[in-house]
């Protein structure tokens, strides 16, 4: 096989062709095509593949070439195969899951390092997702505010966005999420972080999981946290992906937020994610 790999925007994102992600993997996806996939994601940060035919044996079968598959806390996976989410909006659903600018896992001891996604049912519009390069935000910000964040380390919990009132915990007809409740553990990661393999620096920090700053009061973090919020979401930091059914995007956590939009009222949509922990 050859890969085809095509930039979509400016700060991240490309479309790769000439593979098929349901190949047996022992036989057409050989290590060396792995390694350019994975390559392909450390450089482009996010990654799409269209008309793919993906059960859940094979997503789940090509998730684990990249590292261990993430069991979700708060998130019932298949009975067959909990490894995988179905993130269903069902017609008469009000909200969707995941929608707001987050990077996946971020409140756990040792954050998901991708997120695969595949689209098997779609509305007839709407339902985009939006990425941002935490790599293009931290390389706008000014000399001395890098400075500033080199030596923070930042405090991330599930506790707020799945509590009760979280935009995650909230009901869904074909969704089982389960809310947080009491202690669910707090954990620090730097607020900038260097690419295990790139060696490249990106914000780490997000809307949904980054309580405050290690040290600090949440009062005080909030201005500065709020600054980097913005900033990190300026549209020349973005790209947007149409879905159709068979596209898969793989997207790389530790460079990248993404937004599902959920702009489709009264439609389903129906995708499988499974996320790929440290090996």
């Amino acid at each position: 096989m050859s890969l085809t790999i095509r930039k979509v925007a400016g700060a991240l994102g490309a479309e790769i062709s000439g593979v098929d992600l349901s190949a047996d993997l022992s036989a057409d996806l050989s290590d060396g095509l792995i390694a350019e996939i994975r390559a392909a994601l450390v450089e482009h940060q996010v990654i799409f593949f269209r008309d793919q035919r993906l059960t859940p044996e094979r997503q789940v079968a090509f998730g684990r070439r990249f590292g261990p598959l993430n069991i979700h806390p708060y998130v019932k996976g298949m009975e067959s195969h909990p490894e995988v989410m179905e993130v269903i909006k069902e017609p008469a659903d009000k909200t969707n899951f995941g929608g707001g600018w987050h990077s996946d896992m971020s409140f756990l001891e040792r954050p998901a390092i991708g997120s695969i996604l595949y689209a098997v049912e779609l509305p007839d519009w709407g339902g985009d997702t939006l990425f941002s390069s935490q790599v293009a935000a931290y390389e706008a910000l000014s000399p001395g505010m890098k400075a500033t964040l080199e030596g923070l380390r930042a405090v991330h919990s599930a506790g707020r966005e799945y509590s009760p009132q979280g935009h995650s915990a909230q009901k869904r007809a074909s969704m089982s999420v389960t809310e947080a409740e009491g202690a669910v553990g707090e954990y620090v990661h730097p607020v900038v972080l260097v690419h295990p393999e790139s060696g490249r620096k990106a914000l780490y920090v997000n809307p949904a999981f980054t309580m405050r700053f290690e040290g600090w009061t949440k009062r005080e973090s909030r201005p500065l946290l709020d600054f980097l919020f913005e900033h990190c979401r300026y549209e020349g930091y973005t790209c947007r992906f149409n879905w159709r059914p068979g596209s898969v995007a793989f997207w790389d956590n530790r460079q990248v937020w993404h937004f599902a939009l959920n702009d489709y009222p009264g439609q389903r949509r129906h995708m499988r994610r499974v996320t790929v922990d440290p090996a």
